[in-house]
């Protein structure tokens, strides 16, 4: 296994990070995660727009263009023989004394690593997951502002944890107005009098890049949408209830704290339609990877 590690390619038993680097110590980084399909990068520029977006939001200048980046990731899919992968890009503030001062670190440490995308069981697409609501809140946007992909996810492992707890396969997240906000790592959607429902970005969520995909075909198929501020209680009430994120894509939910749901109607339609969106976004950037080189 290869890894991307500051300008080079180098084996995984190489890619050392020191113990005084402020992404270890403090969290203090971003990052990205992307799949890979037929060898292409599903929403490439979407995602490195986002990283752009967070590098600029904690003053992290990330001293390389966008085709610099795209080189490196692709670079690095090819070390691996890797055509079907899952793709994390972390950039840390870089090594520097103890302190969080952010001037303490001079140089960026910039990572990519990919692996061979392993599959979620087909199971959790015909019949759903398990999910539980989390006791744990969204951090408020006053202090973190959720716009940012960064490496502090503590807040999230710790709905996680209850996840597990519960043998559920992810938590959902309410804010601090007791809105609901986002699972651990996906956006969710629920479907209640026959209108698609998903958390406004006002509620403290990411801007997922699935999400926007799923609302685009929504908009494209004339379903009916809200992107508003909703309660635990119209979930629970919902039809049917699913969750994005660029690895598992579109995910149905059967099941939310002790509540039932069936796989439905606009769930199948919207996933069929991603994947006809990834069918035609390879098609269209083939070409493109190759011009990358020239």
């Amino acid at each position: 296994m290869y890894i991307y590690l500051n300008n080079k390619i180098v084996r995984s038993s190489e890619a050392k990070i020191s113990v005084f680097d402020h992404g270890f110590l403090y969290g203090d980084g971003i990052f990205e995660t992307m799949r890979a399909y037929s060898g292409v990068i599903f929403k490439i520029d979407e995602h490195l727009n986002r990283l752009y977006r967070s590098a600029s939001l904690i003053g992290l200048d990330i001293n390389k263009d966008l085709n610099e980046i795209k080189i490196a990731l692709y670079e690095t899919l090819k070390a691996n023989s890797l055509n079907n992968a899952y793709i994390r890009l972390s950039i840390s503030r870089g090594i520097g004394p103890i302190g969080i001062d952010p001037d303490l670190c001079t140089e960026k440490t910039f990572v990519i690593i990919t692996n061979e995308f392993k599959s979620y069981p087909n199971s959790y697409y015909l019949d759903g997951i398990k999910t539980i609501i989390s006791r744990t809140r969204r951090n408020p946007t006053e202090a973190l502002n959720p716009q940012i992909k960064s490496f502090n996810f503590l807040n999230n492992i710790l709905a996680k944890i209850e996840a597990k707890k519960e043998q559920a396969l992810e938590a959902i997240m309410l804010n601090m107005d007791n809105y609901i906000a986002e699972g651990t790592i996906s956006n969710i959607f629920f479907v209640k009098d026959e209108v698609l429902c998903t958390p406004s970005i006002s509620c403290g969520i990411l801007d997922g890049i699935t999400r926007n995909v799923v609302l685009e075909i929504a908009h494209r198929n004339s379903l009916d949408v809200i992107e508003g501020r909703f309660i635990k209680e119209d979930l629970l009430s919902a039809s049917e209830v699913f969750l994005t994120n660029s690895s598992m894509e579109l995910i149905p939910v059967k099941k939310v704290n002790e509540t039932s749901f069936n796989v439905g109607k606009f769930y199948k339609l919207l996933h069929k339609e991603y994947k006809r969106e990834i069918e035609i976004y390879i098609k269209e950037k083939k070409n493109e990877i190759v011009s990358l080189w020239k």
